[in-house]
């Protein structure tokens, strides 16, 4: 069985490939740090059985991003392994149909019980969903606001790549052979490019990229 972790923090991804290969009994770890990284490694790697990933790493766009992860590998068990326990984040990916979500709060006991269950089939919802909520004492204080960031600025190298290429027309098919990935890759960056812009197709994702770029001189993509 092949797995597939996509972590940013190395120490953590080889803790977790350990308890894989050691408790579960999986032949092969894959590791990577970015989101671009895990979707290529996907695409090249048949067989990969069950993909983790953490929704804070470089590429992420959140939850939508692997739902269409798991709709191009519908043979795979997608589900996040993370620090965060947001519930929102949690309702969102089980809402997209991944696997799980495994708070990295949990014990390697707790940790290797949620994965049997997702590879098993089932949805594993961590243990704070269902524990009553504190109610606070006091209202926190507000943490200073961090200067703005630029939607494209916090594009990966190949989603401005993908970009570019939308700018120009060019169709997924296309798109694909200029980068040398799969096709399905493809859209699984259109689709976080979708929620990163919060547009519901290519135009008016076109649209909103191209007066931003015109707005802030970022340059996208590949001049051909």
């Amino acid at each position: 069985m092949k797995v597939l972790i996509a972590d940013d923090h190395g120490l953590y991804r080889a803790g977790l490939g350990l308890l894989l290969k050691d408790r579960m009994g999986v032949s092969e770890v894959i590791e990577t740090g970015t989101l671009d990284e895990a979707l290529d490694l996907l695409a090249h790697h048949q067989g990969i059985k069950l993909a983790l990933f953490d929704l804070s790493m470089p590429g992420m766009g959140g939850p939508e991003s692997l739902a269409a992860v798991k709709a191009t590998y519908p043979d795979a068990y997608v589900g996040v392994i993370s620090a965060s326990e947001d519930r929102a984040n949690v309702l969102k990916c089980v809402s997209t149909g991944l696997s799980g979500y495994i708070p990295k709060s949990l014990s390697d006991d707790e940790i290797a019980k949620a994965l049997e269950l997702m590879l098993s089939g089932y949805i594993f919802v961590p243990p704070f969903m269902i524990a009553s909520t504190p109610v606070p004492s006091a209202a926190p204080a507000e943490a200073p606001r961090p200067a703005p960031v630029s939607q494209l600025e916090t594009l990966t190298p190949r989603q401005r790549d993908v970009l570019g290429y939308i700018l120009q027309g060019r169709s997924n098919k296309e798109i694909a052979r200029k980068l040398d990935i799969a096709e399905g890759t493809v859209k699984i960056h259109l689709a976080a490019l979708f929620g990163h812009f919060g547009a519901h197709n290519r135009t008016e994702l076109a649209t909103r990229a191209q007066l931003m770029q015109n707005g802030q001189a970022v340059p996208l993509g590949r001049e051909e």
